[in-house]
């Protein structure tokens, strides 16, 4: 079965950034197997004393070399990826997003945010071997609207680029199935 693991950076359960990646695994459940993986779980001393041998993150580090996809989304702060995402994307192996599907996912409060996923996540990214990249989605904030946790995106253009992003990647999975 294809697997997806949806890597989340948000620091607060519930956020809107894991709604919309709840949203998008949800989706994707019908036809592959999804792990998550939330920054905020992982022991912080294991992060920020960059302990790449600590068995939680060993845990995480397996989950995202088994999976074919994945999805790490992240709230925008002060023009960057949180700070948990990022030390923990600094402890994967060199290469390990190499032959993957990518999906940059980001929430932020102002259009103008929308740059730094260019600037402070995908950098990263192709640092860690990615070379199949799908277009970043960005969700501003105030788009976001959730009711008895059903998520809502209230601007119809950034509501496509999602469901254009999940299409993607049940395209790939259905093209990698008939070569195989």
């Amino acid at each position: 079965m294809n697997h997806v693991v949806v890597i989340s950076g948000s620091p607060s359960e519930p956020s809107k950034t894991s709604h919309v990646l709840h949203e998008v695994a949800n989706r994707l459940q019908a036809d592959c197997s999804v792990d998550f993986i939330n920054v905020r779980d992982l022991p912080a001393e294991d992060l920020l004393h960059a302990k790449f041998g600590s068995p939680s993150i060993k845990e995480a580090s397996a989950l995202v070399e088994r999976a074919e996809v994945i999805i790490i989304g992240s709230p925008i702060y002060k023009a960057s990826i949180t700070g948990g995402l990022k030390a923990f994307l600094d402890l994967l192996p060199e290469g390990a997003l190499r032959g993957k599907t990518v999906l940059p996912l980001a929430t932020g409060g102002s259009i103008a945010h929308y740059l730094s996923l260019d600037f402070s996540l995908l950098p990263v990214l192709h640092t860690l071997g990615s070379t199949h990249l799908l277009k970043p989605v960005y969700v501003l904030s105030s788009d976001i609207h959730i009711e008895d946790d059903h998520l809502f995106i209230q601007d119809v253009d950034t509501a496509a680029r999602v469901d254009q992003a999940v299409d993607q990647i049940l395209q790939g999975f259905q093209s990698y199935q008939k070569v195989n």
